[in-house]
């Protein structure tokens, strides 16, 4: 048989799908020229490549058949989209729109997905019941980071998207609703947002005989200024003490005077007899949150006020460990959370890592 009657048997066998007011067509690609497509085409080459061969609304021409063949497409998909219905770019496009709020960024659709993004270094703030809301409509899906999780920026916090190639509009229509719904409760605040980093100057107390006298090189220091600049944030002026209690709370007394906007004390937070930390931090006149978080590592850290000056007292995992309570606590606080007791009580559900 020719390729023309070959052509010919299969137009006339084209199969027509009902989604809802939707009319999809399949078609052979060999009788697809001049037609548009009706959504995106991904062409994969593993470990090399995975991308868009083809865009939405393509005309194919005799050109693209090898080129699809080659993708596995034997036939493609035409669309007469119904009143009541959404492509899956146009779902993932208005979901993505309705959810997101400042310093955030939307990519074009892609697959029926759009993914949002951060435009600064901040705190991503997620409410998980309205994520939740939206992903048990069934047909729809929003994935996103955890809430409280530090963002850069150009990395994505969440990403919308259309599981089957038509959403019935209703779907999205619910999803923009609840998001009014959620502005609205909480002043305007979007469900999806960033809280960015102010810029700290922070005052760094260093205790232990063993350092102050020498006998050992300081790693606290340059530990917890990286830590503080990866998130914008700086050591002002770092200072040594002996384990001496007076010593300390003296030391404390002076950092507060410079008027540094968070003050860290390091070492001396176990409980030997010769730790004095955290008793010389209460004597300085901090209201103590805590002395110990339920997360591992990092389960004798202290956190406290002075006023409205946070203090922090770090335990020695600071210095070697790459995620502690520290790195829980320390972003919140920068991004302008005071942190109180029920806080620190929430860190022990997912809090043990690696130790």
């Amino acid at each position: 048989m020719s390729r023309e009657n070959v052509k010919a048997d299969v137009k006339a066998e084209i199969e027509i799908e009902q989604h809802g007011s939707t009319i999809l067509k399949e078609v052979s690609v060999y009788d697809a020229i001049g037609l548009r497509l009706a959504h995106d085409l991904t062409r994969i080459i593993p470990g090399e490549f995975k991308g868009r061969l083809f865009n939405r609304g393509h005309i194919v021409t005799e050109a693209d058949i090898p080129k699809l063949l080659d993708i596995g497409k034997e036939h493609i998909y035409i669309m007469e989209l119904g009143a009541d219905d959404l492509h899956e770019d146009d779902a993932a496009i208005r979901m993505a729109k309705a959810l997101y709020g400042d310093h955030l960024l939307l990519s074009e659709p892609h697959e029926g997905k759009v993914s949002i993004k951060s435009e600064l270094l901040g705190l991503a703030e997620i409410d998980k019941e309205l994520v939740d809301q939206i992903n048990d409509l069934g047909e729809i899906a929003l994935a996103t980071i955890k809430s409280k999780t530090v963002v850069k920026p150009g990395k994505p916090l969440a990403a919308t998207r259309a599981i089957p190639l038509v959403v019935p509009k209703t779907k999205v229509e619910t999803v923009e609703r609840l998001a009014a719904e959620y502005r609205q409760a909480n002043g305007g605040a979007a469900p999806l947002q960033v809280r960015p980093f102010r810029k700290f100057r922070v005052g760094l107390l260093t205790t232990g005989g063993e350092v102050f006298n020498g006998r050992i090189t300081d790693k606290f220091g340059p530990a917890v200024k990286n830590k503080l600049e990866e998130l914008g944030s700086e050591v002002a002026e770092q200072r040594f003490s002996p384990d001496d209690r007076q010593t300390i709370v003296k030391e404390i007394h002076y950092l507060l005077e410079q008027g540094y906007d968070m003050i860290l004390v390091t070492g001396g937070m176990s409980v030997d007899p010769d730790d004095r930390t955290p008793g010389a931090i209460k004597a300085a006149g901090a209201h103590i949150v805590s002395y110990g978080t339920p997360m591992l590592p990092g389960s004798m850290l202290l956190m406290g006020y002075i006023n409205s000056v946070p203090i922090l007292g770090l335990p020695g995992c600071v210095m070697h460990d790459p995620y502690t309570s520290f790195d829980v606590l320390l972003p919140r606080i920068l991004a302008g959370d005071v942190i109180v007791r029920e806080d620190i009580v929430s860190m022990g559900y997912g809090g043990l890592n690696n130790c």
